[in-house]
């Protein structure tokens, strides 16, 4: 523990040193401007979504039959944002206040500042940003804004970077506390706006000057701390690193990745976790597929019995890969049966995922896709198969003008026993899933002073 600490103070003091050339770097830039042009914006985000859903959310005890059996909901999501952005040439500024909820919710849904910061970048291409950043990097895979949910994703930081020349480099510092308990402990709970105490990210990447080639590392140190006890169990450190790579040239494109996870859960159980992805796309006109595989590692030794809990037999290493804090719907199935909504008891058995996707354009404002998911476990489970079942999506999306687009989506999943049993309910079998919504951004205030 003491080691972070100190580490800790050693990023607080490197920020303490870089700040004020930062800061007199980009005074030098605003000085040598004859004249400073400012801008104020101010958009408006409104989206809508009605889904119907039957099957696929796991049945708990207190469940009855009839629900098992039906698992039938229709509801609507909404999300209100209005971006505030000021920006001059070495300053810049955001503030996102944010509603979002299920029309009819109890309390009106919740209301937050879902972005607020203030960055200031000199021209030598070094920044710093402070406040409460939407982050997303790379594809999103281990941190992303997770747009699809929403209240989505946002993290209080302070991100320090430099950008130029074919390289990005960025460091990312959080530290989280409970107002309640400013006075008396330094304990953090996970149901705190953040699900970390502590958070560290280092991440790089290159694109090669003459070649459509990128690359990119990921290092991220993560404290949690137990929310029964965490005064007394304190910082658990997970580490998780990887690389990230993207082959772009015409027409094609092709991606890969890796990451590794480490270090000790807020429990203080051992972590050895991975998981491996690719992909390659075709796109030579207005049409395109995509063919890709990921996998993520499980864990191992767990029991299904046909009643009582799902347990472990031998459990001493945690080998689920978690994804933490990235964009999951994107990856795992529209459906969203992994690594969103979880097995009875949170049974992590990782995750295969083979499919096919495909997109046509008829019209310039007309999208249409539609794409093929085969799922399975990455670990052998006791006296069941490792296929989940195939999943079928379709999608189409029509811009009618230039901030308003309409979008309808539907996905069909033919699950297996596997999946019954892991879910424990007797509707996996075949599960059904149809959206529709709406997306309205228009820009309704603009001006430069």
């Amino acid at each position: 523990m003491h080691y972070y600490i100190g580490h800790l103070r050693q990023w607080f003091l490197l920020l303490t040193a870089l700040l004020p050339s930062l800061w007199a770097t980009a005074q030098f830039a605003s000085d040598s401007t004859a004249q400073v042009q400012n801008e104020l914006t101010v958009d408006l985000q409104f989206y809508a979504r009605g889904e119907s859903r039957y099957g696929g959310i796991p049945a708990s005890e207190d469940d009855d039959s009839e629900s098992q059996s039906v698992g039938k909901s229709n509801f609507i999501q909404g999300r209100v944002r209005l971006p505030i952005n000021y920006k001059r040439d070495w300053l810049e500024a955001r503030v996102t206040p944010q509603h979002s909820g299920v029309w009819g919710q109890e309390g009106k849904g919740s209301f937050n500042l879902y972005e607020s910061w203030a960055k200031l970048t000199a021209r030598c291409g070094l920044f710093a940003q402070v406040g409460r950043v939407a982050l997303s990097y790379d594809d999103e895979r281990i941190i992303g804004s997770d747009n699809w949910a929403m209240a989505s994703q946002s993290h209080d930081v302070l991100r320090l970077g430099y950008e130029g020349h074919g390289h990005k480099a960025h460091a990312i510092l959080a530290y989280n506390q409970n107002a309640k308990v400013l006075s008396t402990s330094s304990s953090y709970y996970v149901n705190g706006a953040q699900p970390y105490k502590t958070m560290q990210v280092l991440w790089y990447h290159y694109d090669l000057p003459r070649l459509p080639l990128g690359a990119s590392l990921l290092f991220m140190n993560i404290g949690m701390q137990n929310s029964d006890n965490a005064s007394t169990v304190g910082t658990k450190f997970q580490q998780l690193l990887g690389s990230h790579l993207k082959f772009a040239p015409p027409h094609w494109r092709a991606e890969a990745s890796y990451y590794h996870q480490l270090g000790h859960n807020e429990d203080g159980m051992r972590i050895n976790a991975w998981m491996a992805s690719a992909k390659v796309s075709f796109s030579p006109a207005n049409y395109g597929f995509t063919l890709g595989y990921d996998y993520m590692s499980g864990d191992k030794y767990f029991a299904v019995p046909p009643q009582g809990s799902i347990g472990m037999a031998r459990h001493e290493v945690i080998r689920g890969f978690s994804t933490v804090y990235g964009s999951h719907h994107k990856f795992y199935g529209a459906m969203d049966f992994f690594y969103v909504t979880t097995y009875v008891n949170g049974f992590t058995p990782g995750l295969q995922k083979a499919y096919l996707q495909a997109f046509y354009k008829p019209i310039p404002n007309l999208s249409l896709n539609a794409g093929y998911h085969y799922l399975a476990t990455a670990t052998k489970l006791e006296d069941i198969d490792r296929p989940l079942g195939n999943e079928f999506e379709i999608q189409a999306s029509y811009s009618i003008s230039r901030d308003v687009t309409v979008s309808i989506g539907g996905s069909l999943m033919k699950g297996t026993e596997t999946m019954e049993k892991l879910k424990r309910s007797n509707n996996n079998n075949m599960l059904r899933w149809g959206w529709l919504s709406l997306s309205v951004n228009p820009r309704v205030f603009s001006f430069r002073f």
